[in-house]
Formats: structure tokens, sequence, C-alpha cells
């Protein structure tokens, strides 16, 4: 676990799942007196707005809940997308200072019991608590347990999309979307941001909203290579204009064979991906490989 701004690999390697744009949705809670359950899952960091109160109180970006008086704690259920495999999570109470809960832990389940997947950790207040996943799943539903209640700005949990078959349509397939379990692996330069925003399944919100590297002064051009969960083969690129904010093309992958190969491999390869390859005049290319 960490409070502090060391950011550990499966933050910069893995998506956060737990978003709405795709398809995470809360299903319920035990209270939201003071702050919505839904701004929890929200992909955008929170925010403080100084003086700004709502009939409750002062606002707050995250899910708060009111003050126990008797036995028993909070607890907020996240239903994700699709099902998935998850490699580590992110408790965030920024800006909960005086509010936050003194500790939380994480359930999961696909169908059935729930079970424990992220023990009881101790919390802090204005910090990101990382914690890695021992039980990668598949789980389909979150359930975030405060002890005994309080407020968090965010729960992002990341990993990867079980890639099922079933929930496609056509002969082609976007193996490299996010919903379909593709990842970016590799990259030259992301100086503006994580690349994976291309792989989002719906249209780009601004120029933001994918994939922007630095201006280039050597020699070379920039690439982003997708990974995908099955073997797959370039087909045809699709007649249609690219969905996303980015520089490359998009591509229709068919699938080869029916079932789905998982890769439940966390160990790092990866830069921060927050890198920018400046290469000098003469220097030698480096790639960002993760």
């Amino acid at each position: 676990m960490s409070a502090n701004d060391t950011v550990p690999d499966f933050v910069t390697r893995w998506p956060n799942l737990a978003q709405p744009r795709l398809g995470a949705e809360v299903i319920s809670a035990t209270d939201e007196f003071f702050a919505a359950k839904e701004r929890m899952i929200q992909a955008e960091p929170p925010v403080r707005i100084p003086g700004k109160f709502d009939d409750h109180g002062g606002w707050m970006d995250g899910w708060e809940t009111r003050r126990k008086r008797g036995p028993g704690y909070d607890h907020c259920v996240v239903r994700l997308g699709r099902v998935a495999l998850l490699y580590g999570v992110d408790i965030d109470t920024s800006y909960f200072t005086g509010n936050f809960p003194p500790s939380a832990s994480i359930d999961g389940r696909l169908d059935g019991e729930w079970t424990e997947i992220v023990p009881p950790t101790n919390l802090g207040g204005n910090a990101h608590h990382y914690v890695e996943v021992e039980q990668p799943g598949p789980w389909r539903e979150l359930r975030l347990n405060i002890y005994p209640d309080g407020g968090v700005a965010r729960q992002r949990v990341h990993g990867r999309f079980v890639f099922d078959a079933a929930q496609e349509s056509g002969d082609l397939v976007e193996l490299s979307g996010l919903m379909q379990g593709g990842r970016p692996v590799a990259w030259s330069d992301a100086h503006y941001g994580w690349p994976g925003k291309v792989f989002l399944p719906d249209r780009g919100i601004n120029m933001g909203d994918g994939w922007e590297t630095s201006r280039r002064r050597v020699p070379g051009n920039e690439w982003l290579i997708a990974g995908t969960v099955i073997p797959a083969r370039s087909s045809r690129s699709r007649p249609t204009p690219p969905t996303r904010a980015t520089t490359r093309t998009r591509s229709s992958f068919r699938q080869q064979t029916s079932s789905a190969q998982t890769d439940t491999s966390t160990s790092p390869r990866a830069c921060s991906g927050q890198c920018c390859c400046r290469q000098q005049p003469g220097a030698s290319h480096s790639p960002h490989v993760r």
C-alpha cells in the first residue's frame, strides 16, 4: 500500500476499468447523504471547489456517507462493464481531509458469494492508496467497504477485460479495444498522456482525449503497438474514419481462435507512462516498452 506519489507499475500498465466510458456503474450503496455514489467512478481527477455547497453541506467530489452512530459500516458496489482480471486498485481520498474513513477493504465476485480481494487497509486523508490484488479473478462486481463511514473521492480498478466472443458481433472484431482486453504495450512517445486513450470504445471528446506526442526534431516517426489477448491477424482497414482522436490508422482484426487465451502476467516492462522521447541530434532512439 502506498499513500504518497509513488505510482506502482499496475497503474501505468493497465487501464482503470471502473469508469462509465467502459461500462462501469455504481449499483448500490448503504448511504450517500453527503456525496453521490456515482461521483466515485468518474474518470476525471477529483476537484475541490471552495465555497460550493449543496443541501447537505460542503460539496465533495466523491462518495461520502453520514456518521454512523451504531454498529456496522458502509459499503458501495460497482459493477464493471465486463468480466475482468484485476491487478491493482487505487483508493483515492483526495480533498477528504477530516472526513475520510480510517480503513477500507474490497470484495469481488463473478457470481455467487463475495471474496475478499483487498484486505482491510489503513487510509489517510487527501492521498492515493495503491494496493495490488492478490486474487486477480475474474470478477464482475466489486464492493468497497469503508470502516465505519466517511468519504472516498475515487475508486480506480486497474486490469483488463476478459475477451468473450459471444459479446462480439460480425466477422471482424476490434481486438485492440480496451473492452476486448486490448491495451498499448509499447510506444515511441507519450508526452501528453497515456496512449491507451485511443483504444476507448467511444468517440474522442477533444484533442486531449487521444494520443499526442511531443514535436520530433530528429529523423524518424512516432509509433504505437497494441496488444491483444488472443492471436489475431490484420484483416483490412475500416472504410470509415477513425472514431478516436488519434494519429494511428484503426485496423480490424479477425479472430483466429475461439477460445480466449488469458495473460495474467503483471511483471514490469514499462516506463512511467508520462515519458517523452526527446532525442538529441545523433543520439540513438530508445523506445519505451510496457
